[in-house]
């Protein structure tokens, strides 16, 4: 294959993965980062302690962390057509993605939070700020630069997830990887592939870092 073949099929497997990522990218934000609250807030010596509730929470959180992305599309297939009415595509791909990296995130959600200093939420609660008060001012805005580097690193797994979508057929650099450069022997499409993978991933990581570091100046 030459580069005037190559070119047309790049730029669409690029764009359908930056649709993945970023699809995915915003529903792990908005499931997980509640999900990792819950996972402070109701622990021992959180702001409404409820043991048992978060032990449930952990073993869920944990159960999703330990299944491989590959054997997670594929248990979830009926759940994907559910959702989205089919088990191929960019679309459908944003699903086990999304579900996936929940519980990552989450997790991440939680160590940021458990960094922020007691002393800080102990001087809102005498100041006699309420629990929901707390987490919005206190918590969060302190764990921000944490949180920021949490969700970076997420974004970079959910690049690598979709490139494993491809071996399902859900379309991105992994899809042109396989279908080209593998199963056809094209060696110039696989190095391309993973350059601009390296590529993707350096910038995104560098973006999160240099926002990381300015939050944390602030």
């Amino acid at each position: 294959m030459t580069w005037e073949e190559l070119l047309p099929l790049l730029w669409p497997a690029t764009v359908e993965t930056a649709l993945m990522v970023g699809w995915s990218t915003l529903f792990t934000a908005l499931l997980g980062l509640p999900l990792g609250v819950a996972l402070v807030v109701f622990d021992h010596g959180g702001l409404r302690p409820v043991p048992a509730l978060k032990s449930a929470l952990g073993f869920v959180v944990n159960i999703g962390r330990s299944l491989p992305f590959i054997v997670l599309m594929i248990a979830i297939i009926p759940f994907t057509r559910l959702v989205v009415g089919t088990t191929i595509g960019t679309a459908a791909v944003v699903v086990p993605l999304t579900v996936g990296a929940v519980p990552f995130f989450a997790r991440l959600v939680e160590t940021a939070l458990r960094e922020v200093g007691t002393d800080v939420v102990q001087a809102a609660q005498a100041m006699g700020a309420g629990r929901a008060a707390i987490v919005r001012k206190v918590l969060l805005p302190e764990a921000l630069p944490g949180l920021v580097a949490g969700l970076t690193v997420t974004v970079v797994a959910l690049i690598g997830y979709s490139a494993m979508a491809g071996t399902i057929g859900g379309g991105g650099l992994g899809d042109l990887a396989i279908r080209y450069g593998y199963q056809r022997f094209e060696t110039l499409v696989m190095i391309v592939t993973v350059v601009v993978l390296i590529v993707i991933v350096q910038l995104l990581q560098s973006l999160g870092d240099w926002v990381a570091r300015r939050l944390s100046h602030k």
